[in-house]
């Protein structure tokens, strides 16, 4: 079982150079670097060389998130959006391809955050998203990547929030690479038992966020690990398990994770770094 870390656990942008981590990660002891989906289409191919290249140099797999912006909603009723947003998702399977990125997880199927300020139309978008993610299933297979739809707690998206949904949206969509994320930070929100709702995930779960209930780094907090971890085998998860704590608040990062206090005790990089690969170790003897 690879651990790795999303990258904005250090950053207050989303959009920011994602070659250092690289290094930074194997020094860590950290398998997989999560980087955002929107900082990759903004980078040049030569700079997608070079960071795939470094990431083979040093034995690190690279994953992508997205929470698409809502002008780019795969779920809007509104088709000029909605074609928007799968044509930007194509996109950045093509840049996912040249990076050799098998995997991508989140919203890919709506957007993120819900703008509440409107009616929502759950059954309507639901129908809508289930025939873009086929589209986009379609298209991604060509780079065999994973697309890993995300259940997202109540105050953050509407479309999918549990495992229950989240397991019947990917068994409506019925393509090999769309299988699901779950998140322990929403799933304490959304689930009666964080246990329970993994077996229900079953082999439809193809990766996995690893944070404690107020989105500090796993082992600081009252998550229930031992239990995440026996349920994890019990279903023979052998995907990914990411970190994506959010302990620094400001810039755009803090503001759209509605992170308003400090929870890493002002921690400078090197004691952000040392929090991080403790919690590495201390997964990987839990689960």
């Amino acid at each position: 079982m690879k651990i790795g870390a999303y990258f904005a656990y250090w950053e207050q942008e989303w959009d920011v150079a994602f070659l250092p981590y690289v290094e930074k990660y194997k020094r860590l002891g950290l398998d997989v670097l999560e980087i955002s989906g929107g900082g990759l289409m903004n980078m040049e191919d030569d700079e997608i060389t070079a960071l795939r290249e470094k990431a083979e140099e040093n034995d690190i797999v690279i994953t992508c998130g997205i929470g698409l912006p809502q002008e780019f909603s795969t779920s809007s009723p509104d088709k000029r959006v909605r074609t928007a947003g799968m044509d930007y998702m194509k996109r950045l399977f093509d840049a996912m391809g040249k990076l050799d990125a098998k995997l991508i997880g989140g919203t890919v199927h709506s957007y993120w955050p819900a703008d509440y300020s409107k009616p929502v139309e759950k059954r309507k978008e639901w129908e809508i998203s289930i025939q873009s993610v086929k589209e986009l299933a379609d298209y991604a297979v060509q780079y065999g990547i994973v697309i890993a739809v995300e259940a997202l707690n109540r105050f953050e998206q509407y479309l999918v929030n549990d495992t229950n949904e989240a397991v019947r949206y990917v068994e409506e969509v019925n393509r090999h690479n769309v299988k699901l994320l779950l998140d322990t930070f929403h799933m304490n929100v959304e689930e009666d038992n964080l246990p329970d709702a993994i077996r229900k995930a079953g082999n439809h779960l193809a990766h996995f966020h690893a944070g404690e209930a107020n989105r500090r780094v796993p082992g600081k907090g009252s998550m229930p690990w031992k239990e995440i971890g026996r349920a994890l085998h019990d279903i023979g998860y052998q995907g990914y398990i990411v970190m994506e704590p959010f302990v620094r608040p400001g810039g755009t990062v803090g503001s759209d994770i509605k992170l308003w206090r400090d929870l890493s005790g002002h921690a400078d990089n090197d004691k952000l770094d040392r929090d991080i690969k403790e919690a590495a170790c201390f997964l990987k003897g839990v689960l």
